[in-house]
């Protein structure tokens, strides 16, 4: 018997990894159980069909048994037992399709339900993970895990639950049949078995570890075709259409060779199945027609034998057929439990309280950060505060940590240590709704989602007036190429707004923040993708819209620096200045250094 290692025990290492891979598989799948609990009604109505199809389908070799011995093999023959064994098994051919009929609908009705929730939840999971996850993990695997890996369930939940438990019934029903007819003869027809289980021992711990194999290599290539389809313009701008063409082909040859080691043991192990049930055959009609010769067995004895016996085969080989669907399933259902079971990295705290409204005071108390445990910080003891109202410029060389401060503000991240504060409450003892409802953040690119230009706008405030959407856009002046559009607010953006300019995209997402009335205005570079004229549109309309909020921005152009009340200058994830621009200018340190700079850059 299988067993648990303990310390000191024997068992091998490979040993230890199926016995924790089963019990993880059982778990998961026990979990994709659960999701058949609210249509319970349904499934025991298909449970109970089921059970009745499959007694129908050992009950009728049976009728037509009574039909020859005691109508046709007696003497005289008898038409009207034959006439009336001959309508029993219609009647039970009859039933045992309007059961199955019954139990298919119902098991196909509630398995893909199971999958669209599966579904659901998967998407409810992802969108509770933090903003790491995402930076880590390649878009294209985790878009597989809610396509590819759930269809991969689709045979598991709708026809699975038919095949493994007709045919079980089927078999085990089978089975006592043909020991109560003549035990003699299933004994004798069971020699084929010793084979038939070793076969299928190989072919289960062959094809586990290929299926996992083709789950993992179907998500490189989603992965990979997403990847190339998002940046198609800067691949055909550099030329590079062959090189990806090369890549995508070893990509796919990869994914490719792991199919075939399915196809292969397949190939091999299904064949197999079909020489065994034959030579079960040859034994059943040379050792049963000699049964017959000596009258120890009867003609119509014999005919359930033959009968029962491809009932007998048929669900071991579709039991077979099952597995191979049910490794694929499982091993689509590793891939998509492993994500259900990543904890977030940034939740609420027990206790955590609603944030009230704040003013907007913003300390940093000797944040210290990390992307993760095992790479070096990127953020040194920074401190400094921002008064309520006030617009603080954060300054300073690519990786000198400015975009990473205003992730921590947002609360994508929390600090390795140290405080980040608003109004004096530390934000890992707040909500991360109650904080993010107060915050509005124009990112460099800004992002639109498909639908109109009226939705994208209002996508922090859904509930906002037609009138408050139309202040907004008129406000970082979007109103005028707005209007020109065909239908103007209701005109569709297409997928990531291809349809519009880059700057006129940023301008929507500066509407949308706005729109949105956050107590703390994050602009990360916002402005960069703009043109000059544009810019100065929107700077000009921040100076009424900044008044009594607090802005966070991050920018390299001096206008927008110069108008700061404070700026702070980063280094390698240091503060090494703090102060207005003329202090600044008047120490002649590295912001004068940087300043000096940039007006060259600008002359």
């Amino acid at each position: 018997m299988t067993r648990l290692a303990t310390p000191g025990s024997s068992l091998q290492p490979r040993q230890e990894a199926e016995v924790r891979g089963f019990a993880r598989t059982w778990r998961r799948l026990r979990g994709l159980i659960r999701l058949t609990w609210p249509y319970r009604g349904r499934a025991t109505v298909a449970g109970i069909s089921l059970i009745l199809a499959s007694a129908a389908v050992v009950a009728a070799p049976l009728a037509v048994r009574e039909a020859i011995d005691r109508g046709i093999d007696h003497r005289p023959p008898e038409f009207r037992t034959v006439l009336w064994w001959v309508v029993g098994f219609l009647a039970i051919t009859i039933a045992g399709w309007l059961f199955g009929s019954v139990q298919s609908y119902l098991t196909s009705w509630v398995g893909e339900r199971v999958l669209a929730d599966l579904r659901v939840q998967t998407f409810r999971h992802l969108q509770e993970l933090e903003l790491g996850f995402y930076e880590r993990t390649k878009t294209g695997v985790v878009i597989s895990r809610l396509t590819n890996d759930i269809e991969a369930l689709d045979s598991l939940v709708t026809d699975g639950p038919t095949t493994l438990v007709q045919n079980t019934l089927t078999l085990i029903g089978s089975a006592a049949v043909l020991v109560w007819l003549d035990w003699r003869l299933a004994l004798a027809t069971l020699t084929v078995f010793p084979g038939m289980a070793i076969a299928t021992a190989v072919f289960r711990t062959y094809s586990s570890r290929a299926y996992r194999r083709t789950r993992e290599r179907l998500g490189e290539v989603t992965a990979s075709l997403q990847e190339d389809i998002s940046g198609v313009r800067v691949v055909q701008a550099f030329r590079r259409e062959d090189a990806n063409y090369r890549r995508f082909t070893g990509v796919n040859d990869w994914y490719r060779e792991a199919n075939v080691q399915t196809v292969n043991a397949a190939a091999l192990y299904f064949p197999l199945v079909g020489l065994l049930s034959s030579a079960a055959m040859a034994i059943v009609l040379g050792y049963g027609g000699v049964l017959v010769f000596d009258g120890r067995l009867t003609p119509g004895d014999l005919f359930v034998f033959i009968g029962l016996l491809s009932n007998f085969f048929d669900p071991v080989q579709q039991l077979s057929q099952f597995y191979q669907t049910f490794l694929a399933a499982t091993a689509a259902l590793d891939k998509i439990f492993e994500l259900l079971e990543t904890a977030p990295g940034l939740t609420d705290r027990p206790g955590a309280e609603e944030l009230p409204e704040i003013r907007g005071e913003v300390v940093l108390d000797d944040v210290h950060f990390a992307y993760r445990p095992d790479t070096p910080e990127v953020l040194h003891g920074v401190s400094f505060t921002v008064a309520a109202g006030q617009t603080v410029a954060l300054v300073g060389h690519t990786g000198a940590g400015k975009s990473t401060i205003v992730k921590l503000l947002a609360r994508f991240y929390d600090p390795t240590s140290g405080r980040v504060l608003i109004d004096g409450h530390d934000l890992r003892d707040v909500t991360v709704a109650s904080l993010r409802r107060q915050l509005g953040i124009v990112p460099q690119e800004g992002f639109l989602f498909s639908g109109t230009v009226r939705e994208n706008i209002a996508f922090g405030r859904p509930e906002a007036t037609d009138a408050e959407v139309t202040a907004a856009a008129r406000a970082v002046g979007a109103e005028e190429f707005i209007e020109a559009l065909p239908e103007g607010y209701d005109t569709e953006i297409q997928e990531r707004g291809s349809r519009l300019s880059v700057g006129q995209r940023q301008l929507i997402a500066f509407a949308r923040a706005l729109l949105a009335d956050p107590r703390v205005l994050i602009l990360d570079e916002a402005t960069s993708s703009v043109d000059i004229p544009t810019e100065a549109r929107i700077e000009q309309a921040l100076v009424e819209l900044l008044r009594d909020r607090t802005a966070f921005v991050v920018a390299h152009r001096l206008s927008t620096i110069r108008s700061a009340d404070l700026i702070v200058v980063l280094e390698h994830g240091e503060v090494i200045e703090a102060g207005t621009h003329e202090q600044l200018l008047a120490r002649r340190g590295r912001y004068f250094a940087l300043y000096d700079d940039w007006v060259e850059a600008v002359a």
